[in-house]
């Protein structure tokens, strides 16, 4: 988004045309700058010959998975659904990774007979694809490598206390079941968390990933996950994906030379490709002046961007309808029956009844951790690509939250 001779237009388009002419609050996307990032990890691991496989949790709208399609990237889900939702955007099922975590093996026998690649998350699931598939499949395996990495525990999933991925100190157990049921063990896997900015983190990753690769001859993938940090703010660190994909290419390279064996890399951004992307455009419904603090509350809440109350994740807010004004210290809030701060003591433009606010990186996890909470409806999806809008999801209607309900009187 940028504020030119005045106006704020997110890739040309004035937000306040996107507001008059889809309604508020509207989720907003930058295709343009989508591609922009998936091409900036392409280059940075082209020598290792890397595959995107966008992380399609973090947004799983169809448009979107299109796009990135479109422009060379495969696709990691986790869920049957969202393996459905990306086959029906285009993707073959080679270009589809499915990590699973706590599923049935029913819904990963579900995914194997798709001809999607499949990611043993624990010994159980592992022992009982075993006894399924034997070695007619091969499977890649998620490891934990014990590693607490990313700024929030809570979106730290490689740290020894995990419910993610087959710690690396059950080895022997995994060999035993490979050894038992003659197992294929085709790809192996980790992914620490988010918000990553130190590139030690992913030599440590590699190492291990190297080491285990080494003990399981019929491995052809190594896949490094995601969690690369992106800015949230003025003066946050970003991870330096020049520098991770040097550290990363030369460690590919020095492994090639030293066993002949030529892997694939893949990695899974989901947050590095589409938080940046996206908006969440929303109206002033009330400036309430208390005596010692400002609220300004909107038409949105907790119920369409959960992460700031459920992270304390930071989201920049800019007050697009009155760019010029002297600033002043709120306290953004939503409209939901619960405590639910979007941003708190935050210097924005003089905010008035109606102005339109603006909060960034709200691309990824943010619609798609959205819910109807007090019976609110979802709001609408716009992609903007090459200076047009394009509708890209309905808002929801009384029919989206009565469908389903029974009757019963």
């Amino acid at each position: 988004m940028e504020l030119d001779n005045g106006t704020y237009r997110i890739e040309g388009v004035e937000c306040s045309r996107l507001a008059t002419q889809f309604g508020t609050p509207l989720y907003v996307y930058d295709g343009n700058k989508m591609i922009a990032q998936l091409k900036t990890l392409q280059r940075a691991f082209a020598e290792s010959h890397v595959k995107v496989k966008y992380a399609a949790k973090a947004l799983t709208n169809l448009s979107v998975l299109k796009l990135l399609k479109k422009n060379g990237s495969g696709v990691d889900v986790v869920s049957m659904n969202e393996a459905r939702i990306a086959l029906k955007a285009g993707f073959e099922p080679a270009d589809i990774m499915f990590t699973s975590n706590s599923v049935h093996i029913d819904e990963i026998a579900e995914a194997v007979e798709a001809g999607i690649h499949v990611n043993m998350d624990n010994l159980s699931v592992l022992e009982k694809f075993g006894q399924r598939f034997g070695n007619r499949v091969g499977c890649c395996i998620r490891l934990n490598p014990g590693i607490l990495a990313g700024g929030n525990l809570k979106i730290s999933t490689g740290h020894s206390k995990s419910k993610f991925g087959i710690p690396v100190a059950q080895l022997p157990d995994v060999k035993k079941l490979v050894a038992q049921y003659n197992l294929r063990i085709t790809g192996l896997h980790i992914h620490t968390g988010s918000e990553i900015t130190d590139v030690d983190v992913f030599r440590k990753m590699a190492d291990i990933l190297f080491d285990w690769a080494s003990q399981f001859p019929d491995v052809q993938v190594l896949d490094f996950g995601g969690g690369f940090k992106v800015p949230y703010k003025e003066g946050d660190k970003e991870t330096d994906v020049n520098a991770l994909g040097a550290a990363i290419n030369e460690a590919f390279r020095t492994f090639r030379e030293n066993t002949g064996r030529n892997l694939e890399m893949w990695i899974e951004p989901g947050k590095f490709l589409v938080s940046e992307a996206g908006y969440l455009i929303t109206e002033v419904t009330v400036v309430k002046n208390n005596p010692n603090i400002t609220f300004v509350g909107v038409n949105s809440g907790l119920n369409h961007l959960i992460r700031p109350m459920m992270y304390d994740a930071y989201h920049e807010i800019v007050n697009v309808s009155n760019p010029s004004a002297p600033k002043k210290t709120y306290t953004v809030v939503g409209n939901i029956c619960e405590t639910d701060t979007l941003g708190a003591d935050r210097e924005l433009n003089e905010v008035r009844e109606g102005d339109l606010l603006v909060l960034k990186n709200a691309g990824a996890y943010g619609y798609a951790m959205a819910s109807n909470y007090n019976s609110r409806l979802r709001p609408a999806e716009v992609l903007v690509l090459n200076g047009r809008a394009h509708l890209v999801r309905q808002r929801d209607t009384l029919d989206d939250l009565l469908r389903g309900q029974l009757d019963i009187f």
